[in-house]
């Protein structure tokens, strides 16, 4: 008699769940796959191929120009710079949240969870306006910040922190489910090999969660630069100064300089296609690790 193994019986039962995964009739699988695709169609290829059509309607040398425009210029570099403060100081928050929730026990933990949601509750709009309340000229601090010749509101200060505010979730929202489904056995196990806790972090739990923390990373940034509510309270829409990409393209499309406006549009639509390539490598690249690693165990 033979005898079926684990990997046998796992292989098999895998197998199975497939075929009755699959066991719709024809027309069902077909329906949907048309309902997704005439639903991507009309919401996202359609927009991308109206953005870049309208970009080049009236040629590549207009094209260029409009983005070699020196506000455009401005506003690319100020959305790049909001967006190079801003990843790096989410990255060490998320990481930090996620490693305290995710590692240990203490007070308060279900209200840190709750205030990590709090960007996805609030509106960016009221987000750019509490920064208003609390640095602008008649704010609660703003006398302070004359009297120093400190500028907040109006200014990369403020657009960096209306920046941070909305994007912080997104690393941590990545890290803590990761971290929690990890457990603590590793850390532990360092721990009682005498290892402190910084190499605990470097060595072990970086390690493990690198593809979500970069997954987060990716996301953080597309947000940071395609920001527009909170940006735009705290920018004052200074032509040139306080306007980023997002800014930018609205006063040229008010202007009714379409190519101008579709040409800076097209440029974010770049910028999003590329942060979804990378978002597409890296959900391959932790999968096969966890094929890898599930081959291994059995």
């Amino acid at each position: 008699m033979s005898v079926i193994t684990t990997s046998q019986y796992t292989s098999y039962h895998n197998k199975v769940a497939r075929s009755r995964a699959t066991s719709e009739p024809a027309w069902v699988r077909y329906l949907l796959i048309f309902t997704a695709l005439s639903f991507l169609t009309l919401f996202l290829f359609v927009p991308l191929a109206a953005v870049f059509t309208e970009a080049l309607r009236k040629g590549f040398g207009t094209y260029v120009t409009a983005l070699l425009d020196p506000d455009a210029l401005s506003a690319i570099k100020l959305t790049f710079i909001a967006a190079i403060i801003a990843v790096p100081l989410n990255l060490v928050f998320g990481v930090a949240a996620a490693w305290a929730i995710a590692k240990f026990e203490f007070k308060g933990k279900s209200i840190l969870i709750t205030l990590i949601d709090l960007p996805f509750a609030v509106s960016p709009v009221i987000a750019g306006l509490i920064y208003v309340l609390i640095f602008g000229l008649q704010g609660w601090f703003g006398s302070s910040l004359v009297d120093n010749d400190i500028k907040v509101i109006f200014a990369l200060p403020g657009i960096v922190l209306a920046t941070v505010f909305v994007t912080f979730p997104f690393v941590a929202r990545e890290l803590i489910p990761l971290m929690q489904a990890q457990g603590k056995d590793e850390e532990e196990a360092g721990l009682v090999l005498g290892a402190s806790g910084w190499q605990i972090l470097w060595r072990i739990t970086l390690p493990n969660v690198k593809w979500g923390l970069l997954y987060g990373v990716i996301l953080t940034n597309a947000r940071a630069m395609g920001e527009f509510g909170a940006v735009s309270v705290v920018s004052g829409h200074i032509r040139g100064m306080t306007n980023t990409l997002p800014l930018h393209v609205e006063i040229l499309y008010n202007e009714y300089n379409y190519a101008a406006a579709f040409a800076v549009a097209s440029l974010l639509a770049l910028l999003a296609l590329v942060t979804l390539a990378l978002k597409t490598f890296v959900e391959w690249k932790a999968a096969s690790n966890a094929s890898y690693n599930e081959s291994a165990v059995q």
